[in-house]
């Protein structure tokens, strides 16, 4: 594996050589705007990963209300019932 990252590298420097000025201002042209490209890719993951986030927050937020309303109901209901076996 070392023999072949080591080719792909000798390869790479020795087809470098061989081009233009030109031709090499193109590819670095492409390669910063692709990585550009990249980056708003990456920026727009990332502010889907925080809508998704909040979006988690919140819904967890609703959940535990609802729960924290059901206890109460609950204890409501248990002291009716308290009161109304105390007056018998």
């Amino acid at each position: 594996m070392k023999k072949s990252i080591i080719l792909a590298l000798a390869s790479s420097l020795a087809l470098a050589a061989c081009q233009s000025q030109e031709a090499a201002n193109v590819e670095n042209a492409a390669d910063n705007q692709a990585d550009a490209i990249d980056n708003q890719a990456d920026n727009i993951a990332a502010a889907g990963d925080n809508a998704t986030d909040a979006i988690s927050d919140n819904t967890a937020n609703v959940a535990d209300a609802l729960e924290n309303k059901a206890d109460a109901v609950r204890a409501e209901g248990e002291a009716k019932a308290d009161a109304i076996d105390a007056k018998k």
